[in-house]
């Protein structure tokens, strides 16, 4: 296998041959002369000539050493100009955040906020990827990730941006056909929805005031991978549904349907940003995670 550079000899050897001087070298550089030495011996030998005429009171570049000097200062001026813009990328919001989002909480929720960030950090740009599925932010790559959910253990780093609460919603229509139900076990006598990317999606737990739980595994005619398309099923008064507010919040407040089962209620999830662990992490990622904490913080509950 071939060996890489020694970049760190080479910018070394280039600014002992800008100073003509270990001793200066090694103050400039906050490095021991010992270190500026070794480095350049160590290069020396990598190469196979010597490039410096040494005495003890003066320094001069032989001609290999002439001949490399130039390069190697382009070298240390190519790696310094190279930090200098990361350095300035990850001070300054700039640059294309990768966000994964789920689907109609990216459309209804996140896409509206968008213009406002957009225009509030020019240098930033988002690449918005929308799905429901749990995606792997690591292994694809992403820098952030919208969960919504009460997480579990995880590498992940997470910051929560906002509660994010659960309805159980039949229509008046389903109400006044099937009866109401009054406890959670009661939802085994009808006909409910499912949703396929709940953390347990065929259990659904509630819990009152009292502390008291209970679960049950409902069951119907529909399942679906996202769950905005349980709607037009519950307002056509075909079953029951468990819904998050930013889906099931209009048709609450609209009257369109009634959320059952008074006294009890699901634990209660939430919006989290979520990122690789590992840090710092880049402004544009910083500022995104401030302006949606701050935008969602004012998100209103429906009347229940």
């Amino acid at each position: 296998m071939t060996k890489l550079p020694d970049f760190e000899a080479l910018a070394i050897f280039a600014k002992v041959a800008e100073l003509r001087s270990f001793a200066a070298t090694a103050t400039e550089l906050a490095l021991s002369k010992a270190t500026v030495s070794k480095a350049v011996t160590r290069l020396e030998a990598r190469l196979g000539a010597r490039l410096f005429n040494r005495t003890s009171r003066r320094l001069a570049l032989t001609d290999a050493g002439t001949r490399l000097a130039e390069r190697a200062a382009q070298l240390l001026a190519d790696g310094e100009a190279a930090e200098s813009e990361a350095l300035a990328q990850s001070a300054a919001p700039r640059g294309l955040v990768r966000l994964a989002v789920p689907m109609t909480f990216g459309v209804k929720v996140i896409a509206p906020l968008l213009p406002d960030f957009l225009a509030a950090y020019p240098g930033v740009s988002i690449d918005l990827h929308l799905a429901d599925a749990m995606v792997d932010l690591i292994g694809e790559g992403f820098d952030a990730g919208v969960r919504i959910a009460s997480l579990p253990d995880s590498s992940l780093v997470a910051r929560r941006l906002c509660a994010m609460p659960r309805y159980t919603v039949a229509s008046k229509a389903y109400l006044a056909q099937h009866g109401r139900p009054t406890h959670p076990m009661h939802l085994a006598e009808h006909r409910c929805f499912g949703y396929a990317y709940l953390s347990t999606p065929n259990v659904w737990t509630y819990t009152n005031a009292a502390g008291e739980q209970a679960s049950v595994r409902p069951s119907g005619p529909l399942r679906v991978n996202n769950g905005e398309a349980l709607l037009p099923a519950v307002l056509a008064g075909l079953g029951i549904a468990d819904l998050p507010e930013f889906i099931v919040g209009d048709a609450i407040a609209a009257g369109d349907v009634e959320v059952i089962l008074e006294g009890w209620h699901q634990r209660e999830g939430s919006v989290h940003l979520v990122m690789p662990p590992g840090g710092p992490r880049p402004a544009r990622v910083e500022v995104l995670a401030a302006f949606f904490a701050d935008r969602l913080a004012q998100k209103r509950r429906p009347p229940r």
